[in-house]
């Protein structure tokens, strides 16, 4: 059909104006770039799963505190230990690490709680029955950590230790001391038999965490409060006061006793040994009495005579010691007396001997 300008009887007649002819160069522009677009895709998406892979993998390094042990786990079973210092596993979900504290002290309060500068009482877990039926209130503290050998064995042999870790140490520890103080009675509670109480209960709750190879060790065990119930206080004051008294007088007579005992084992050994003295004495003394008598027998058997006449002289110089004394002989004395007492002169036996 002949292509008229001025009427309407054409295929773009009515002013239509006709489409023109595409563009080669641009659509194989277009082209070009689509066919870029997918190669671009193509090698990205391997990149990116490889950078997913290596973040994943860099998942695996862990840091373990010097106060802290790593304990590695595989699909949940344990593998191993490893001590402070960087460290790598397989990333989770292959494998998983728990870091507990191993040298933190953790500190349980039993019968009581603090709170801030108050402490709040716990009556069923205070109220105890000791040996002898009678009741006591007690607060106890326990102080315990982890073993650095048994972080394992908390990890799997304590239940939820990351929800409560206290629950099985204080639980141990209340059935501990009631255990120990069904064992003592409330005066040996009361006075002298705190630290044994103590000491038994350290050993009697460790014992309970042994045989659950729960990993714990107790540092120590105190004792902050032995007391009669509120109900009967006052009475129990009064049976201590007594007790008190009763002591007080314990240890009066005792340091009587220590005082007067030293003095009177003195005085008897004293007089021991003065009496040893004197048998010893007495002894040698009848010993020599006996020499010199054997002595005096054997001369007397030799000159009767002149041992009786010696004897009795010596006798008489004995029981008449200061008194001026004349021997005459036999015979002398008949007719005058031959004795003439001149002053300022004493004549004594001896000027006169015997014999004369």
């Amino acid at each position: 059909m002949p292509w008229n300008d001025s009427g309407g009887h054409g295929p773009w007649g009515g002013g239509q104006v006709p489409p023109q002819p595409p563009d080669i160069e641009k659509l194989i522009e277009q082209m070009r770039e689509r066919l870029h677009s997918k190669m671009r895709g193509a090698r990205f998406w391997p990149l990116l799963g490889t950078l997913i892979v290596l973040l994943w993998m860099a998942t695996g390094i862990y840091l373990v505190a010097p106060d802290e042990k790593g304990v590695v786990m595989r699909f949940g079973r344990y593998i191993e230990t490893t001590d402070s210092g960087p460290h790598y596993h397989l990333p989770y979900p292959i494998e998983t690490v728990y870091t507990p504290k191993v040298t933190q002290v953790q500190r349980i309060e039993i019968g009581y709680r603090t709170r801030g500068r108050t402490t709040v009482s716990v009556a069923e877990e205070a109220l105890m029955l000791t040996g002898d039926e009678n009741i006591i209130d007690i607060n106890l503290s326990v102080q315990y950590r982890m073993e650095e050998a048994g972080a394992a064995n908390f990890l799997f042999n304590v239940k939820n230790p990351s929800s409560d870790p206290n629950m099985l140490v204080r639980n141990a520890s209340e059935a501990s001391i009631r255990q120990v103080i069904g064992r003592n009675s409330i005066d040996t509670a009361l006075t002298a038999g705190k630290e044994k109480i103590q000491a038994d209960t350290k050993q009697t709750l460790q014992n309970i965490l042994d045989s659950y190879r729960s990993g714990l060790r107790v540092i120590a065990v105190q004792l902050q409060q032995v007391a009669p119930p509120e109900e009967v206080i006052h009475a129990f004051k009064d049976v201590a006061s007594a007790r008190e008294d009763r002591e007080r007088a314990i240890n009066e007579a005792e340091g009587y006793a220590n005082d007067i005992l030293p003095k009177a084992k003195g005085e008897a050994a004293k007089q021991i040994q003065e009496a040893e003295a004197y048998k010893t004495a007495k002894q040698t003394k009848a010993e020599g009495d006996v020499h010199r008598f054997l002595s005096l027998l054997n001369e007397y058997t030799k000159a009767k005579d002149i041992t009786r006449t010696r004897l009795y002289l010596e006798t008489m110089e004995k029981i008449l010691p200061d008194i001026n004394k004349m021997v005459l002989q036999p015979g002398v004395h008949q007719g005058v007396l031959p004795y003439l007492p001149l002053p300022g002169r004493h004549t004594s036996a001896t000027e006169k001997g015997v014999g004369q």
